[in-house]
C-alpha cells in the first residue's frame, strides 16, 4: 500500500473515533439529523398574493359597472347563453340594487333556464322597483304563470 492510502485511512479512522466519542449512541453513529422547528413566517415579510383571481369580488355601488354588466348580459342572452347572461345580470344587481332593468333581465334569463324560484324573486324585485312600468302587466302574468 502506498503512503497516501495509509494516511487517508488513518484520517478517516480518527474522524470516526472522534464522532463516536462525542455521540451518546452506543452504536458509534452520529445522532440523527433533527431540523429545528421554524417559527411561523411574519405576514408582513411575505410577498403579496400574485393570483388575484382567487380573491372574492367586492361589490360597492357602481351604476356604470351595473349598466355594463347588463349590456354584456344582453349579448349573452341574444346568443342563447342564458347561464352566462344570468351571471352578468346578477353581478349588475350587486353593483346597483336599484337597477330595475337588471332585475327584469335576470328574471327572463332564469325563466329561460327553467329556474322558476329565482325568476319569481327577480320579477318581484323588478315590480317592487318599477310598479308603474310599461310591462308591469306582462310581468304580473309571468309571475302568475310561474306560481301555478
Amino acid at each position: 500500500m502506498s503512503r497516501w492510502r495509509i494516511s487517508a485511512g488513518l484520517c478517516l479512522l480518527a474522524a470516526g473515533l472522534a464522532i463516536a466519542q462525542t455521540s451518546d449512541r452506543s452504536d458509534g453513529l452520529p445522532p440523527p439529523f433533527e431540523p429545528k422547528a421554524a417559527a411561523p413566517p411574519d405576514k408582513s415579510e411575505m410577498p403579496p398574493e400574485e393570483d388575484k383571481t382567487d380573491a372574492p369580488k367586492v361589490y360597492s355601488f357602481n351604476p356604470v359597472q351595473s349598466q355594463s354588466d347588463v349590456a354584456i348580459g344582453n349579448e349573452y342572452f341574444r346568443k342563447g347563453n342564458y347561464t352566462a347572461a344570468a351571471s352578468r345580470y346578477e353581478d349588475a344587481t350587486k353593483w346597483n340594487d336599484g337597477n330595475a332593468v337588471a332585475w327584469r333581465s335576470l328574471g327572463e334569463a332564469q325563466e329561460k333556464k327553467s329556474n322558476a324560484k329565482a325568476a319569481r324573486a327577480a320579477y318581484q324585485k323588478y315590480l317592487e322597483l318599477s310598479p308603474d312600468a310599461k310591462d308591469a302587466a306582462e310581468i304580473k302574468k309571468r309571475l302568475a304563470k310561474l306560481k301555478g
